[in-house]
């Protein structure tokens, strides 16, 4: 639901013990060797069947629909697999590789948190592949999209583009057609891997031309670590449920929600006149509609996933990029990334699109930026534009920001939508600066 940085402590215990019983099965060089980031993205094209050459997609997918004979006719029909069965390590070595550090750099000498997003929607779906992989096969019938970020937790000490970066996860949670992936982050500090960030992702199966749902293997749950692991995802499921129904496109605001917008109203309003159009700011106040940025992207090729749509981590990267550079603009210095909220993916993006990205702020408080960014795609033949991705971002910026004050009610909606989402953190309040991420 949020991407909040806690204490190293605190979140080391809870990466370090799921890990421990699950590594038991994988740690066996023999078994598997660990994998370089770079070879994630090959990994699955060679499991999916598809080329790296575009002028190739169209035969691949004429070939996938050879695959549909594979797909299971009922959940029953699969061998159950064990969350050790999905376990994989992977390694981004930043710092014995110093050449792959270029595409992670920022201007400040931190790494691009955007580019860790791309890493981790790479590193789902193949960890997926891993727990539905069928021997019988040349290449899966299944196609794993993602559907939900849920969740990334993130403790940072420091976050070095000089240190190699180690990444593992596996499958915690199933239902019928959809996989819950939990995955961690570790940096290299002397002669130790550290926790960095623990990640919760929802990955959806479907059928080998990616048109419909398909059934994937039940999971064995082999001790009450796990049992905990797979319960804690039902919960997940549950709270999203619950957040969806409460949205305020499908319920008026809560009583005390009313009050804060009228009380803004009342605040605006010229002691001048006696009247509800005459609008002036408070001191040390923006409104709503000048704390936008917009960008616009052509979806070229180069930016395709194994299923010649737009990579969802592609998408996520943009939409967070533009999210911090508005709350650098609106707050007049550089912020740091405090939290991520819930990442939707609606619609798939296709190939050829152009991708509409507009993001502005939508609740402050204090030195914090509550940034909204819509994602809409438009093809080159139809003028319609369609959402793909609503994404809100916690910005902390390092002095005191304006107030946002909206003048519509559809702005007021935005505003406490955002409020929803801010208040939603258990992020410390006052965060040191070398706990924080930057883009």
């Amino acid at each position: 639901m949020r991407l909040s940085f806690l204490l190293c402590t605190t979140l080391g215990k809870g990466l370090r013990a799921p890990g421990r019983g699950l590594t038991q099965g994988s740690e066996n060089p023999e078994k598997q060797r660990v994998l370089h980031m770079h070879e994630v993205r090959d990994k699955l094209r060679e499991i999916v069947g598809v080329s790296t050459n575009w002028r190739d997609h169209v035969k691949a997918m004429e070939e996938r629909k050879l695959l549909q004979s594979f797909l299971a006719q009922s959940q029953k029909g699969l061998p159950p697999r064990r969350m050790k069965d999905s376990y994989i390590e992977v390694l981004l070595p930043l710092g014995s590789q110093p050449e792959l550090r270029e595409k992670y750099l920022t201007v400040q000498n931190t790494i691009r948190f955007g580019r860790i997003l791309e890493d981790l929607d790479s590193l789902g779906v193949l960890i997926c592949y891993m727990h539905t992989k069928i021997h019988s096969a040349k290449a899966s019938p299944l196609s794993v999209v993602t559907a939900l970020v849920d969740k990334i937790d993130m403790c940072k000490t420091s976050l070095s583009p000089e240190q190699d970066i180690k990444f593992s996860g596996h499958v915690s949670w199933v239902g019928k057609t959809s996989m819950e992936v939990k995955m961690q982050m570790f940096q290299l500090h002397g002669n130790e891997f550290c926790p960095v960030l623990d990640a919760t992702f929802v990955m959806v199966a479907r059928d080998s031309e990616n048109q419909g749902p398909a059934f994937v293997n039940p999971l064995i749950l082999e001790s009450p670590e796990e049992e905990e692991l797979f319960r804690q995802g039902e919960l997940n499921k549950g709270r999203r449920v619950a957040f969806s129904s409460t949205s305020l496109l499908k319920m008026a605001p809560s009583a005390e929600e009313r009050t804060t917008i009228h009380e803004m109203f009342l605040s605006t309003l010229d002691p001048k006149t006696i009247s509800f159009q005459s609008r002036v700011l408070p001191p040390h106040a923006v409104w709503m509609e000048d704390s936008k940025l917009k960008s616009l992207e052509i979806c070229h090729p180069q930016e395709r996933n194994i299923f010649n749509r737009i990579f969802g981590g592609f998408l996520m990267r943009k939409a967070y990029e533009l999210g911090w550079a508005t709350a650098c603009n609106f707050g007049g210095s550089r912020p740091f990334v405090v939290a991520v909220d819930d990442i939707m993916f609606q619609k798939p993006v296709e190939v050829g699109s152009l991708l509409f990205l507009s993001s502005q702020v939508c609740f402050t408080r204090d030195n914090y930026i509550q940034v909204r960014v819509h994602s809409e795609v438009a093809s080159l033949a139809n003028k319609e534009h369609m959402t793909t991705n609503v994404f809100h971002f916690t910005f902390m910026s390092e002095k005191e920001v304006p107030l946002v004050f909206p003048r519509t009610y559809g702005e007021s909606m935005l505003y406490l939508d955002g409020q929803r989402h801010f208040n939603s953190m258990s992020v410390p309040a006052n965060l040191r600066k070398d706990y924080l991420v930057e883009p």
